[in-house]
């Protein structure tokens, strides 16, 4: 008999996201982690806002928490690799995985991932722990858009890439 969580895992499994690198950078360290939990909170408001959603026991959640600021690097469609290792699958210690990327420095000082379609400069706003994760809501103080919007997905437990459809009739 299946289990409502094993039934959860495969529903969800059927929704294609995009795939981020929450990164981080200050007094609580350098971290980053792989995440598929990101979504926009607000366009309005004072600044817009976003939502990431993050283990709490990866050392990111607990860097960022700490830094009181964050980056969502959103991965171009060739990044498979950059999300492979920030998800550990390539294990090794976190902070070298940082050296296998370029990056450069937003305005706060947050790693910005080369290459990545969309990145968003955040400042910590809220942080709630529900259950085994994070909830974190960040106000963008910064975006830095690539000439590719071709974002990564993923989906059905494989890496996926949008494609257009044709219209209806």
């Amino acid at each position: 008999m299946e289990t409502l969580r094993a039934r959860f895992l495969e529903g969800m499994s059927r929704a294609a996201t995009f795939v981020s690198v929450a990164t981080t950078d200050g007094p609580g360290g350098l971290a980053g982690v792989t995440i598929s939990s990101l979504t926009s909170v607000s366009a309005d408001g004072e600044q817009p806002s976003l939502l990431a959603c993050i283990h709490h026991q990866s050392p990111a959640a607990a860097a960022i928490l700490a830094n009181r600021a964050f980056c969502a690097n959103l991965l171009a469609e060739d990044q498979q690799e950059i999300s492979n290792l920030f998800a550990g699958r390539a294990g090794g210690d976190h902070a070298q995985r940082f050296a296998q990327a370029d990056w450069t420095h937003g305005p706060l000082g947050q790693p910005l991932l080369a290459g990545a379609t969309a990145v968003f400069e955040c400042r910590l706003a809220t942080a709630l722990l529900w259950e085994t994760h994070h909830i974190i809501v960040g106000q963008v103080h910064s975006v830095r858009l690539s000439d590719t919007p071709s974002a990564l997905l993923y989906g059905q437990r494989a890496y996926r890439r949008a494609v257009h459809l044709p219209k209806g009739d």
